[in-house]
């Protein structure tokens, strides 16, 4: 990571490239190859001004802050720039999940689909009660059958639980 550290009007002592070098160091970390830092200090009568650019793979990252001396300023940028960090990566993890997301369902609808609608089946509209209807699945040696309710006359279901007892489906009102 080069951290370049410049001042338009006062000379960069080594203490000030010291200090922004070791606050502006855990970018690297955070992001991960870091390409340069650029540090501009100004001073306008008794107020510093502190501007830190950072780039990193095509992202320009951009703080600036005034106060009363250089070392608050680098302070206050550094804070605004993590800011900065973790809104650009939770940006990125969230376009990474959709486009994940986007390909596994692309995956899944270019699996061939084997399953095929091979038979339609017509049932009677007679009505029929539970009972009647349970008899007519054991005749038929099914696991469930369809029919029209005669109480309520709604289409139900019965079917043969694992328990050898019966359920009933009914539509929800």
């Amino acid at each position: 990571m080069d951290i370049n550290v410049r001042s338009r009007k006062n000379d960069v002592t080594p203490a000030m490239r010291d200090y922004a070098a070791k606050r502006l160091k855990k970018f690297d970390k955070m992001l991960g190859g870091v390409d340069e830092v650029t540090v501009l200090h100004d001073v306008v009568k008794d107020t510093h001004s502190v501007e830190v650019t950072i780039f990193v793979d095509g992202v320009v990252l951009r703080s600036e802050v005034t106060g009363a001396d250089m070392y608050s300023c680098v302070d206050g940028a550094v804070d605004k720039l993590e800011r900065q960090v973790r809104k650009h990566k939770t940006r990125l993890e969230k376009r990474f999940r959709k486009e994940a997301q986007r390909a596994s369902l692309q995956e899944i609808e270019a699996l061939p689909n084997d399953n095929k609608l091979v038979k339609t089946k017509h049932f009677d509209r007679k009505p029929l009660t539970v009972d009647e209807a349970i008899m007519s699945m054991e005749l038929l040696g099914h696991s469930f059958f369809a029919f029209v309710n005669s109480e309520t006359n709604e289409i139900n279901i019965v079917y043969k639980r694992r328990d050898e007892d019966y359920g009933l489906l009914q539509p929800e009102d």
